[in-house]
């Protein structure tokens, strides 16, 4: 009973994490997962177990490559995709939780503006598209720790 409550106070901080970046979402969800298969009542698989580490893991590592991606797709340099991702870690460590939106944005734009030399006008798309992607990576985590949260409760019966 008791690790029920304490795994469904682990998981739903895994689903604020998803929107702070301080907190690392998916891992949090992943624990709770891990807490119930530990000492739940035994009805978790260990390749279900397995299975959401591997979605976890690629989750996490998604939510910072995307950021730079969606830079490059909104027609941003090399170094603007670079400066997104130099930003985000650096608001992340600076200035959290609200630094890495802003680092992104701020170092797709640097990084335009001042390597490639553009206009800042010209340098707004790349910059949005970091905000879009990091939008993107925000929505992914919530959707791999929404899921492992509803299959918590699968787990209880």
């Amino acid at each position: 009973m008791w690790i029920d409550i304490i795994a469904v106070i682990i998981a739903l901080a895994g689903l604020v994490g998803c929107f702070l970046p301080v907190i690392p979402g998916p891992p949090l969800s992943w624990g709770a997962l891990l807490l119930l298969y530990f000492f739940g009542n035994g009805k978790m698989s260990l390749s279900f177990l397995m299975i959401w580490l591997g979605v976890t893991i690629v989750v996490t590592v998604l939510d910072y490559i995307v950021p730079a991606h969606f830079t490059r797709l909104s027609g941003g340099s090399k170094a603007a995709g670079r400066g997104s991702l130099v930003g985000l870690v650096a608001g992340l460590v600076f200035f959290p939780p609200w630094g890495m939106i802003a680092g992104a944005f701020l170092g797709a734009l640097a990084a335009e503006v001042i390597i490639n030399r553009s206009s800042i006008a010209e340098s707004l798309r790349p910059a949005l598209g970091s905000f879009a992607g990091f939008l993107c990576g925000t929505f992914l985590k919530l959707i791999a720790s929404g899921l492992m949260f509803w299959y918590m409760f699968r787990f209880f019966n």
